[in-house]
Protein backbone atom coordinates (compact mmCIF):
# COMPACT_ATOMS: atom_id res chain seq x y z
CA UNK A 1 0.00 0.00 0.00
CA UNK A 2 1.44 3.55 -1.14
CA UNK A 3 1.76 5.73 1.55
CA UNK A 4 -0.88 8.47 0.38
CA UNK A 5 -3.54 5.37 0.82
CA UNK A 6 -2.80 4.78 4.26
CA UNK A 7 -6.09 6.04 6.81
CA UNK A 8 -6.31 7.39 10.30
CA UNK A 9 -7.98 3.90 10.96
CA UNK A 10 -4.55 2.29 10.93
CA UNK A 11 -3.01 4.57 13.29
CA UNK A 12 -5.68 6.07 15.13
CA UNK A 13 -5.23 5.48 19.28
CA UNK A 14 -8.35 3.65 20.15
CA UNK A 15 -8.33 3.31 24.10
CA UNK A 16 -9.04 7.19 24.15
CA UNK A 17 -9.78 9.00 28.16
CA UNK A 18 -13.20 10.87 28.28
CA UNK A 19 -15.21 13.02 30.24
CA UNK A 20 -19.34 12.98 30.70
CA UNK A 21 -20.87 16.36 30.30
CA UNK A 22 -22.25 16.10 33.97
CA UNK A 23 -18.97 15.93 35.38
CA UNK A 24 -17.78 18.69 37.43
CA UNK A 25 -14.94 21.04 36.29
CA UNK A 26 -12.91 20.39 39.52
CA UNK A 27 -12.74 16.54 38.45
CA UNK A 28 -11.26 17.60 35.19
CA UNK A 29 -8.94 20.16 36.27
CA UNK A 30 -7.54 16.71 39.01
CA UNK A 31 -7.64 14.60 35.76
CA UNK A 32 -5.46 16.65 33.94
CA UNK A 33 -3.51 17.61 36.98
CA UNK A 34 -2.54 13.71 37.43
CA UNK A 35 -0.94 13.81 33.98
CA UNK A 36 -3.05 13.58 30.74
CA UNK A 37 -1.53 12.71 27.70
CA UNK A 38 -3.35 15.85 26.46
CA UNK A 39 -4.27 19.10 27.45
CA UNK A 40 -8.21 18.23 27.43
CA UNK A 41 -10.76 15.76 27.22
CA UNK A 42 -13.46 14.78 24.24
CA UNK A 43 -16.84 14.64 26.34
CA UNK A 44 -19.37 11.90 25.14
CA UNK A 45 -22.80 10.80 26.38
CA UNK A 46 -23.26 7.10 27.47
CA UNK A 47 -23.87 5.79 23.65
CA UNK A 48 -20.10 7.80 22.98
CA UNK A 49 -21.61 10.29 20.79
CA UNK A 50 -18.71 13.07 20.44
CA UNK A 51 -20.64 16.07 22.04
CA UNK A 52 -17.87 18.19 22.36
CA UNK A 53 -14.59 19.44 23.74
CA UNK A 54 -13.12 20.26 26.98
CA UNK A 55 -9.51 21.69 27.49
CA UNK A 56 -7.51 23.28 30.10
CA UNK A 57 -8.17 26.79 28.37
CA UNK A 58 -12.52 26.10 29.01
CA UNK A 59 -11.71 25.19 32.56
CA UNK A 60 -9.61 29.00 33.26
CA UNK A 61 -11.73 30.96 36.10
CA UNK A 62 -14.81 28.63 36.24
CA UNK A 63 -16.28 27.54 39.32
CA UNK A 64 -15.60 24.11 40.58
CA UNK A 65 -19.03 22.45 40.34
CA UNK A 66 -19.89 24.24 37.28
CA UNK A 67 -20.74 20.92 34.60
CA UNK A 68 -18.62 20.45 31.85
CA UNK A 69 -21.61 20.90 29.67
CA UNK A 70 -21.53 24.74 30.53
CA UNK A 71 -17.84 24.68 29.60
CA UNK A 72 -17.20 22.88 26.83
CA UNK A 73 -16.57 23.65 23.24
CA UNK A 74 -19.37 22.30 20.70
CA UNK A 75 -17.80 22.50 17.53
CA UNK A 76 -14.79 20.16 17.89
CA UNK A 77 -12.72 19.89 14.70
CA UNK A 78 -12.87 16.67 13.69
CA UNK A 79 -11.36 13.63 11.50
CA UNK A 80 -12.74 10.40 9.76
CA UNK A 81 -11.08 7.31 10.06
CA UNK A 82 -11.27 6.72 5.84
CA UNK A 83 -9.22 9.69 5.83
CA UNK A 84 -5.64 9.54 4.69
CA UNK A 85 -2.48 9.72 7.28
CA UNK A 86 -1.64 12.60 5.10
CA UNK A 87 -4.42 14.48 5.29
CA UNK A 88 -5.47 14.38 8.90
CA UNK A 89 -2.16 15.56 9.77
CA UNK A 90 -2.47 18.70 7.48
CA UNK A 91 -5.65 19.59 9.64
CA UNK A 92 -3.74 18.47 12.64
CA UNK A 93 -0.96 21.46 11.48
CA UNK A 94 -3.68 23.60 9.74
CA UNK A 95 -5.77 24.12 13.19
CA UNK A 96 -2.79 23.65 15.36
CA UNK A 97 -4.30 20.96 17.70
CA UNK A 98 -2.30 18.40 19.36
CA UNK A 99 -4.75 15.41 18.41
CA UNK A 100 -8.14 15.22 16.92
CA UNK A 101 -10.99 13.02 17.80
CA UNK A 102 -12.14 10.81 15.20
CA UNK A 103 -15.95 9.72 14.45
CA UNK A 104 -18.16 7.95 12.00
CA UNK A 105 -21.34 9.47 10.32
CA UNK A 106 -22.99 9.22 13.26
CA UNK A 107 -20.02 11.22 14.95
CA UNK A 108 -19.80 8.12 17.98
CA UNK A 109 -16.25 8.79 19.22
CA UNK A 110 -13.81 5.76 17.33
CA UNK A 111 -10.34 7.14 18.78
CA UNK A 112 -7.78 9.83 18.12
CA UNK A 113 -5.36 10.97 15.92
CA UNK A 114 -2.38 13.00 17.35
CA UNK A 115 0.41 14.71 15.29
CA UNK A 116 2.73 11.79 17.40
CA UNK A 117 0.28 9.21 15.43
CA UNK A 118 1.35 11.63 12.44
CA UNK A 119 5.18 11.37 12.81
CA UNK A 120 4.89 7.26 13.57
CA UNK A 121 2.50 6.52 10.55
CA UNK A 122 5.52 8.64 8.10
CA UNK A 123 8.43 6.91 10.17
CA UNK A 124 6.89 3.41 9.42
CA UNK A 125 6.02 3.95 6.19
CA UNK A 126 9.23 4.52 4.17
CA UNK A 127 10.10 5.13 0.86
CA UNK A 128 11.87 2.11 -0.64
CA UNK A 129 8.21 0.51 -2.33
CA UNK A 130 8.11 3.98 -4.18
CA UNK A 131 11.57 3.71 -4.96
CA UNK A 132 11.14 0.12 -6.55
CA UNK A 133 7.69 1.28 -8.29
CA UNK A 134 9.48 3.79 -9.81
CA UNK A 135 12.75 2.47 -10.76
CA UNK A 136 10.27 -0.37 -12.67
CA UNK A 137 8.25 2.32 -14.14
CA UNK A 138 11.23 3.84 -15.70
CA UNK A 139 12.46 0.52 -16.75
CA UNK A 140 9.59 -0.64 -18.60
CA UNK A 141 8.76 2.82 -20.06
CA UNK A 142 12.74 3.34 -21.30
CA UNK A 143 14.19 -0.44 -21.62
CA UNK A 144 17.01 0.78 -19.98
CA UNK A 145 18.73 -0.39 -16.64
CA UNK A 146 18.22 1.92 -13.64
CA UNK A 147 20.84 2.27 -10.90
CA UNK A 148 19.93 3.59 -7.33
CA UNK A 149 21.61 5.13 -4.54
CA UNK A 150 21.35 6.86 -1.73
CA UNK A 151 23.16 10.05 -1.20
CA UNK A 152 22.87 13.68 -0.43
CA UNK A 153 21.58 16.20 -3.36
CA UNK A 154 21.71 19.95 -4.01
CA UNK A 155 18.30 21.84 -3.24
CA UNK A 156 18.60 24.28 -5.44
CA UNK A 157 19.57 22.23 -8.00
CA UNK A 158 15.93 20.02 -8.19
CA UNK A 159 13.55 20.44 -11.14
CA UNK A 160 9.96 19.95 -9.69
CA UNK A 161 7.37 17.95 -11.01
CA UNK A 162 4.44 19.46 -9.15
CA UNK A 163 2.89 22.68 -9.64
CA UNK A 164 2.16 23.43 -5.82
CA UNK A 165 2.36 22.44 -2.13
CA UNK A 166 0.26 23.51 1.02
CA UNK A 167 1.85 26.26 3.70
CA UNK A 168 0.15 23.85 6.50
CA UNK A 169 2.06 20.79 5.16
CA UNK A 170 5.14 22.49 4.46
CA UNK A 171 5.26 23.50 8.76
CA UNK A 172 5.21 19.56 9.30
CA UNK A 173 7.66 18.61 6.97
CA UNK A 174 10.27 21.47 8.69
CA UNK A 175 9.38 20.25 11.90
CA UNK A 176 10.31 16.61 10.72
CA UNK A 177 13.88 18.17 8.96
CA UNK A 178 14.76 19.82 12.24
CA UNK A 179 13.84 16.32 14.39
CA UNK A 180 15.44 14.07 11.85
CA UNK A 181 12.50 12.58 10.95
CA UNK A 182 12.17 13.66 7.31
CA UNK A 183 12.41 10.38 4.76
CA UNK A 184 14.50 10.74 1.69
CA UNK A 185 13.36 12.71 -1.55
CA UNK A 186 13.13 10.72 -4.49
CA UNK A 187 14.96 11.71 -7.65
CA UNK A 188 15.45 10.92 -10.76
CA UNK A 189 19.09 12.20 -12.91
CA UNK A 190 19.47 12.31 -16.38
CA UNK A 191 22.58 14.02 -17.88
CA UNK A 192 22.85 17.29 -15.47
CA UNK A 193 19.37 17.58 -14.56
CA UNK A 194 17.48 16.17 -11.38
CA UNK A 195 13.85 15.54 -11.55
CA UNK A 196 12.22 15.87 -8.05
CA UNK A 197 9.71 12.71 -8.17
CA UNK A 198 8.75 12.55 -4.44
CA UNK A 199 9.07 14.52 -1.51
CA UNK A 200 7.99 18.16 -2.56
CA UNK A 201 6.78 19.44 0.61
CA UNK A 202 10.19 17.99 2.30
CA UNK A 203 12.02 19.68 -0.53
CA UNK A 204 10.49 23.57 -0.32
CA UNK A 205 10.33 23.02 3.46
CA UNK A 206 14.45 22.49 2.76
CA UNK A 207 14.93 25.55 0.72
CA UNK A 208 12.68 27.54 3.58
CA UNK A 209 15.03 26.47 6.43
CA UNK A 210 18.54 27.13 4.10
CA UNK A 211 19.19 23.56 3.91
CA UNK A 212 21.05 23.24 1.08
CA UNK A 213 21.78 19.81 0.76
CA UNK A 214 19.83 16.71 1.76
CA UNK A 215 19.30 12.84 1.50
CA UNK A 216 17.79 11.17 -1.34
CA UNK A 217 17.29 8.03 -3.12
CA UNK A 218 18.78 8.81 -6.82
CA UNK A 219 17.12 6.90 -9.46
CA UNK A 220 19.93 7.24 -12.50
CA UNK A 221 18.95 6.69 -15.93
CA UNK A 222 21.86 6.11 -18.71
CA UNK A 223 22.22 9.51 -20.56
CA UNK A 224 21.43 9.15 -24.28
CA UNK A 225 20.09 5.94 -24.19
CA UNK A 226 16.68 6.97 -23.89
CA UNK A 227 14.34 9.82 -25.71
CA UNK A 228 12.19 12.49 -23.37
CA UNK A 229 11.82 11.40 -19.87
CA UNK A 230 8.27 11.59 -18.98
CA UNK A 231 9.07 13.82 -15.84
CA UNK A 232 11.06 15.82 -18.18
CA UNK A 233 7.70 16.56 -19.98
CA UNK A 234 5.47 16.91 -17.15
CA UNK A 235 8.20 20.31 -16.11
CA UNK A 236 8.40 21.40 -19.38
CA UNK A 237 4.68 21.37 -20.00
CA UNK A 238 4.34 23.14 -16.26
CA UNK A 239 7.10 25.53 -16.68
CA UNK A 240 8.63 24.36 -13.79
CA UNK A 241 12.72 24.94 -13.74
CA UNK A 242 13.49 25.36 -10.04
CA UNK A 243 11.65 24.81 -6.71
CA UNK A 244 11.26 29.06 -6.55
CA UNK A 245 8.26 27.93 -9.68
CA UNK A 246 6.21 26.13 -7.10
CA UNK A 247 3.00 28.01 -5.95
CA UNK A 248 2.76 27.74 -1.88
CA UNK A 249 -1.30 27.79 -1.43
CA UNK A 250 -2.42 28.92 2.12
CA UNK A 251 -6.18 28.76 2.24
CA UNK A 252 -8.23 30.99 5.11
CA UNK A 253 -9.75 27.67 5.85
CA UNK A 254 -8.44 24.72 4.65
CA UNK A 255 -11.59 22.70 2.80
CA UNK A 256 -10.11 18.78 4.94
CA UNK A 257 -11.25 20.87 7.72
CA UNK A 258 -14.50 19.72 8.88
CA UNK A 259 -16.72 20.38 12.43
CA UNK A 260 -19.52 18.93 14.19
CA UNK A 261 -22.81 20.52 14.11
CA UNK A 262 -23.90 20.99 17.35
CA UNK A 263 -27.59 21.59 16.18
CA UNK A 264 -27.70 17.79 14.02
CA UNK A 265 -29.49 15.14 15.92
CA UNK A 266 -28.00 11.91 16.10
Amino acid sequence: MEFDEVTVEEYMTTDVDTVAPDAWVTDVVDRLKEGSQYSGFPVVDDDRTLLGYVGAIDLLERPGDESVATVMSRDPVVVRPEMTVKNAARVILRTGHQFLPVVDGERTLLGTFSNGDAVRSGIERTTPTKVQSTREMLERSHDATVDVSERGVSVDALVPTQREVYADELEGRKYELQHELAEPLIVVSSGSERFLVDGHHRAMAARQLGIERTLAYVLTVPEGDVGELGFRKVARVAGLESLADIDVNDYLQHPLIEKTDPTQEG
